[in-house]
């Protein structure tokens, strides 16, 4: 396989991905794209490269730009925009686990608590909701709470949380 067949199948593979994670195709290709370039790429040549249009590229690139995983450079003497990703995997993944909490969980957690807050009348079937919704929200916060301390170890929190679970 050659580079430029190479590198087309990840961005493209990681754009298919992209919908699983909660982004849409155009975003994570984008992404893909400047994750795997050794260089900041231009505007123009992210809409030449994955065939988009200009409010396309601009938009997505704004929406990563929010999630914090990829950043504006300017070139002395260049008129043009150039952007690149987040290359530090771990940062990369911390980054990404906090926007999704933020997007995704904290909401599902509000409607959880909400829910599982009922007045019940004491039918059986309101006792069944209660109980069922409160061990959903406990669990989820659990599990946000722990996706929280991983995300505290900014350096090489894989390492130091395997490290941790060991002792």
């Amino acid at each position: 396989m050659e580079f430029k067949e190479a590198k087309n199948k990840f961005v493209q593979t990681w754009g298919a991905l992209g919908s699983q994670w909660g982004i849409n195709k155009t975003m994570a290709q984008i992404h893909a794209l400047l994750m795997v370039s050794h260089e900041p790429i231009s505007m123009e040549d992210i809409m030449d490269e994955l065939q988009i249009s200009r409010g396309n590229a601009s938009m997505n690139l704004r929406a990563l730009m929010d999630w914090g995983i990829v950043y504006k450079e300017y070139k002395a003497g260049e008129r043009k925009e150039f952007f690149t990703a987040e290359k530090d995997l771990d940062e990369l993944a911390v980054k990404i686990s906090r926007e999704r909490s933020k997007r995704e969980i904290k909401p599902a957690l509000k409607v959880l608590k909400e829910v599982s807050a009922l007045k019940s009348d004491g039918t059986a079937a309101e006792k069944h909701f209660v109980d069922q919704t409160t061990k959903l929200y406990d669990f989820v916060l659990k599990a946000d709470n722990v996706l929280d301390k991983i995300t505290e170890y900014k350096d090489n929190w894989l390492a130091k949380l395997v490290v941790k679970i060991m002792k």
